[in-house]
């Protein structure tokens, strides 16, 4: 059957390119737009031989999908369900495209029209790594790797098994420090808006009538006043401040070296920093030992872990080991040299690359910090709740007095 390149749009995926097998160009126009797709152009191709298979070329130019590296979180959920799934189908002996097909069955929206894609690209001769490796918003390249390594040694579905496993280990570990903060940042929120209110409308109306009979307020009292007025009058400046203020913060932490100055910061507040590099680790000790069971080469997993690190400083740090182990230089006295790594870390890659069995103490050391991360981001959460909670009524409580102490001496003098 003719293998036609074709270039088209959809409503949620937006431009696209790829191969779809079809009797004429007509056909091909028509599956296209049963899948949603706006077709631009639809070309026969011809088939190439290479190392890997068939490649499908035009006789023009072979057109690519476009980049998008934002992948979302229900794509990503979506991938990790996809690999469990396809792994389970592979594994009880369903061919792959027929795989595909049940698997597009069950799948809607964006991710429905991705199934299909990929199968149009297997059926015309790509391999799985590379039909996913022409989605980058729903595959990065840990998982294309992962792939192209399970269909060189015939073990297909055991690699997209341990793909799953990392994908649903990942999701567990992301944000874990975000969501011990949620309820502390309630809170802070909470204290500011109710701080603002009695400030800006409470205050003004029970202190105006003291100050009109000319009696004198006491220096709680002025103090709130005081705050009071200020944002009453000049609360157009406070909100510009803070506009410019957080506008000017995240200019700055877009270019490289105010990066890299915030990552330096958030690795040394205490608490918070143990935290947030302890999670770094995790991740990077599940994306290097599930590579390293998959068959991948040290250097390549460490080059591939750099890329799902978000912390500058540790990016840097791993980057500095894969050029020191490159150059013929021992894991562990790599590691070690950067400084960015608990000895722990450093003892644990010294001693496996020793036994052999680095992926396996990768996988305990992995373990453990996790462990130690959620036991610790819980210890914060409940110490931090009721500090929150105590310095909000101390500031409510001192509003409260400073509006209640000139009514009460007002009193006081009647009598």
């Amino acid at each position: 059957m003719p293998v036609f390149s074709y270039k088209a749009s959809h409503s949620t995926i937006g431009e696209t390119a790829g191969t779809i097998s079809a009797d004429t160009p007509r056909q091909a126009r028509d599956l296209l737009r049963e899948r949603g797709l706006v077709v631009r152009s639809v070309t026969e191709s011809i088939e190439r031989p290479t190392r890997r298979g068939t490649e499908i070329v035009t006789a023009k130019s072979a057109p690519k999908e476009l980049r998008r590296p934002n992948t979302t979180g229900k794509l990503r959920r979506h991938a990790t369900t996809f690999a469990r799934e396809l792994s389970t189908l592979l594994s009880v002996g369903v061919p792959l495209l027929e795989s595909l097909d049940t698997l597009a069955r069950q799948h809607k929206g964006r991710f429905h029209t991705v199934l299909l894609l990929l199968r149009d690209r297997i059926s015309a001769g790509s391999t799985l790594a590379q039909a996913m490796d022409a989605h980058p918003a729903v595959f990065d390249e840990l998982s294309v790797r992962i792939a192209e390594v399970g269909e060189d040694s015939g073990t297909l579905d055991t690699s997209l098994q341990r793909l799953a496993e990392f994908r649903e280990r990942s999701e567990q570990l992301r944000g874990k420090i975000g969501t011990a903060l949620i309820y502390p940042a309630i809170v802070l929120t909470l204290a500011l808006v109710c701080t603002i209110f009695l400030m800006t409308f409470v205050v003004p109306k029970i202190l105006q009538p003291l100050i009109e009979q000319g009696q004198e307020l006491p220096l709680p009292t002025r103090i709130v006043k005081g705050f009071s007025d200020f944002l009453v009058s000049w609360w157009w400046l406070l909100a510009a401040c803070v506009v410019v203020i957080s506008l000017a913060f995240l200019a700055f932490i877009r270019t490289a070296k105010g990066k890299l100055i915030w990552h330096r910061l958030i690795l040394r507040i205490p608490i918070i920093g143990d935290l947030a590099r302890k999670q770094a680790i995790v991740r990077i000790c599940v994306v290097v030992g599930t590579l390293l069971k998959s068959g991948i080469v040290f250097v390549r997993a460490i080059q591939i872990a750099q890329r799902t690190t978000a912390n500058l400083i540790l990016k840097e740090a791993l980057l500095a080991t894969e050029k020191a182990i490159t150059a013929g230089g021992d894991i562990g006295l790599a590691i070690e040299r950067t400084g960015a790594f608990p000895p722990m870390v450093v003892q644990v890659f010294a001693v496996g690359q020793t036994s052999g069995k680095l992926e396996e103490m990768l996988d305990r050391l992995a373990e453990t910090y996790d462990q130690q991360v959620t036991q610790s981001a819980q210890r914060l959460t409940a110490v931090l709740e009721p500090l929150l909670i105590v310095a909000l009524a101390l500031v409510v409580l001192f509003i409260v007095l400073a509006t209640v102490l000139p009514i009460l001496e007002a009193g006081n003098a009647i009598n």
